[in-house]
């Protein structure tokens, strides 16, 4: 029998404005047994490309990534945010590493292909290097993911936070029985943005068809959704999408098959 892993997600604000950051690491130091965190960080690098002078473009609600802007969010994702997280969860007595996906090779991708849209330093995961991090969280470590990955030929991109999660859970599912977690702002994936208590508890395939179909789900959900599926499909236990409350037992959409 596997022993249970959980990936918690994390991004926005929580990570980014003080009192949720300190919530939510004493929320996740406590949660039992073997775990991982993902974190983003997308507005502490706006914030710090603002101050440089250097222009932040997006298309679609995802980063355009030239030169400039990876030295931006290698400095922020894999330096600023990242360390800040390790030595806040080291105080709480976990023993945490922060890893980018160069780190041990951990997650190998590919720059993302110019269609429409050139996004630069953008990377598409190839592959996950489940074994080397399942060597560290048996030994009671705990990885802490910064949204960066590697090409294997020296150069970094950046990456969705959301993919690296979705990515690492799959290539962790052969080692142990894993849960994410995708924790943002709302309580959960609600029938009504404007009413924070419409959760939705549990959504099947065929309720996500039905709940995109008519309108209920849309925007940026859906691709966080079919990120959920993909990831139960691949060999995850359960996907869930919630504040960070659920750390402490509250609310969430539970994504199952």
């Amino acid at each position: 029998m596997k022993e249970k892993l959980t990936i918690v997600k994390v991004g926005g604000k929580i990570v980014e404005e003080e009192d949720t950051l300190q919530q939510l690491l004493s929320d996740f130091a406590s949660f039992p047994g073997y775990k991982v965190l993902v974190h983003g960080g997308g507005r502490s690098a706006t914030k710090l490309a603002t101050q440089m002078g250097i222009e932040t473009k997006m298309v679609n609600g995802r980063r355009v990534t030239d030169e400039a802007m990876l030295d931006i969010v290698t400095m922020v994702y894999g330096g600023l945010v990242n360390k800040h997280v390790v030595a806040g969860l080291q105080g709480r007595g976990l023993n945490a590493i922060g890893l980018t996906g160069a780190d041990m090779n951990v997650i190998l991708s590919h720059k993302r292909l110019v269609t429409e849209v050139d996004y630069g330093m953008v990377g598409d995961v190839e592959k996950v290097n489940g074994a080397a991090l399942a060597s560290l969280i048996e030994k009671d470590i705990v990885p802490v993911i910064a949204p960066l990955t590697h090409d294997g030929k020296g150069h970094l991109l950046n990456t969705n936070a959301d993919t690296i999660a979705g990515e690492t859970a799959k290539g962790l599912a052969d080692f142990f029985d894993v849960t994410l977690i995708y924790c943002f702002e709302k309580k959960g994936v609600l029938r009504d943005v404007d009413n924070e208590d419409s959760i939705i508890p549990i959504i099947t395939k065929e309720y996500f068809a039905k709940y995109v179909a008519d309108g209920t789900i849309q925007g940026g959900m859906i691709p966080k959704l079919e990120n959920a599926f993909s990831a139960i499909n691949a060999g995850v236990s359960q996907v869930i999408i919630a504040s960070e409350a659920v750390l402490r037992g509250y609310g969430g959409t539970i994504i199952k098959k």
